[in-house]
This record gives structure tokens, C-alpha cells and sequence, in this order.
């Protein structure tokens, strides 16, 4: 880990070089979501509720997710830009180092302008939660933790998964975005709005259920009995990673340099 936060250091340091562009970066990083929230505003300002969710309700689901994504779209940045390490024939180098080929890609780049994207989520979850009801206790409050790391690691592996389709592909596949940005503005609201499919798949095959929909029953005290299978469901969709670790080690071991 040591090295890792090395890796961390220098990248902030290196980012920092150029302060004015940083904040710029950020700042407009910021205003991103804030039209998809200003939409999210404005369908409940004319409809009032979608299926029994008022607009507190999916608004935390919204500020959850998109803090997740931003977490993971800043410590994990290195899996999502992997194509141009196989296109430069740098992975090479990565190889002959005595060091986890997973640690170095994941510090080879972080993108610490996403503070603002998670600035824009920690406010809107901060004001959906003093607008919201709900009587808080250690499993509630573990249970929102676990939401947001369940959610970093879900995209991390996504992330990971496409990274190792470039072993065989070279370049980056644009259909990996249909997982990671797709997924998260499907996540932004509570699956059971969709149709049965959808619900299926997003929460047995790339479980984003277990983030913003079946934990969320919980807090909201919409659910009666097996409050503590609802509060591990955060949990069980954070070993989404494991296979996503086994697929990368695979592509690791069947990579073939392209001789740049």
C-alpha cells in the first residue's frame, strides 16, 4: 500500500503543477451531473412520484451512485485509459517490474478534478437526507457506507473488465460505456421502475441493486423483516470484483506485446 499512496502523492503533485487548470477542471466537473439532477428536479416538480418514490427518496439513490462513480472514476482512471499503456507498448515495462501488475495500472493515473463531481454528490446527499425521514442507527449508517463502496467497486471492476479486453482488442471498446456511464445514470433512480429484465440483470449479473435499490428499502423502512439480509446486500455486490480480478489475471497471462 506504501506504494500505492506514492503513486497518489506524485500524481497529486504533478496535477497540482498547474493549479488554475486543476480548479477549472473541477469546477466544471461540478456542473456535469448538475443538469441530470436539475432533469431529476423537474420530473418530480411535474409528477410528483415515480411508482411510490417521491423525490428525496431518489434523489439520495442519485447522490449515491454518482459519488460511488466519481470515487471510482478517480482512483481507478488507470483500468479506464489501460488501451493507450497496450497501444504504447508501455505494459511491457509493467510487466518486468517486481511489483502487482493491478497496482500499477491502478496508480499509473487518478483524476483528482472529479472532487468536483463528488462535491456535487456529498450536497445533494446531505440535503435528501435532512429532508428525509428516517430514524438512523450503526446498521443504517454502516449500511450507507457499504452502499458507496459496493458502488467503487462495482464500477472498479467494470473498469477492469474492459481494460482486459484490450489485451485481445488493443484499443479501448466504447460498448464498456454502456456499463459504467449507462450504469450509472440507470442506477440514479430505484430499480423497480424498470422493466423485470432490467431489475434481473442489474442485480444478479452487474449487481448496481445491491447499491441504490434493496439497501435503500432498508434505510427508508420500506421493507418489514430481513432488515439484516438487506443490509448485507451491499456486501454481496462488492465480490463483484473477485471474478474481475481472475478475468484480469487471465488477460495478464495471455497478453502478447504489440512490439510498439
Amino acid at each position: 500500500m506504501s506504494l500505492y499512496f506514492k503513486y497518489l502523492l506524485i500524481l497529486f503533485k504533478s496535477q497540482m503543477q498547474y493549479r488554475t487548470s486543476f480548479w477549472l477542471l473541477s469546477f466544471g466537473q461540478f456542473f456535469i451531473p448538475f443538469s441530470v439532477f436539475a432533469g431529476l428536479y423537474f420530473l418530480f416538480q411535474r409528477f410528483g412520484q415515480i411508482k411510490g418514490w417521491d423525490f428525496f427518496e431518489v434523489a439520495l439513490c442519485f447522490a449515491i451512485i454518482h459519488m460511488a462513480f466519481s470515487l471510482s472514476e478517480c482512483f481507478a482512471r488507470g483500468f479506464d485509459t489501460f488501451s493507450s499503456l497496450i497501444v504504447k507498448g508501455d505494459f511491457d515495462r509493467v510487466l518486468v517490474r517486481p511489483r502487482s501488475t493491478f497496482l500499477q495500472v491502478l496508480g499509473s493515473k487518478f483524476e483528482f478534478t472529479r472532487i468536483g463531481r463528488l462535491l456535487q454528490s456529498v450536497i445533494v446527499l446531505i440535503w435528501a437526507l435532512t429532508n428525509l425521514p428516517i430514524e438512523w442507527g450503526l446498521m443504517k449508517a454502516l449500511t450507507l457506507v457499504f452502499m458507496i463502496a459496493s458502488g467503487v467497486l462495482i464500477f472498479t471492476g467494470i473498469y477492469m473488465l474492459a481494460a482486459t479486453m484490450c489485451f485481445w482488442t488493443v484499443q479501448g471498446l466504447e460498448v464498456a460505456n454502456i456499463f459504467t456511464d449507462g450504469g450509472r445514470e440507470m442506477a440514479q433512480y430505484p430499480l423497480n421502475i424498470y422493466q423485470k429484465w432490467v431489475t434481473r440483470f442489474f442485480t444478479y449479473v452487474i449487481p448496481f441493486g445491491t447499491v441504490n435499490y434493496l439497501p435503500l428499502l432498508f434505510i427508508l423502512g420500506k421493507i418489514k423483516g430481513d432488515e439484516i439480509l438487506y443490509m448485507l446486500t451491499p456486501l454481496l455486490g462488492s465480490l463483484f470484483i473477485l471474478p474481475c480480478i481472475l478475468v484480469w489475471q487471465f488477460g495478464v497471462r495471455h497478453y502478447r506485446s504489440t512490439g510498439s
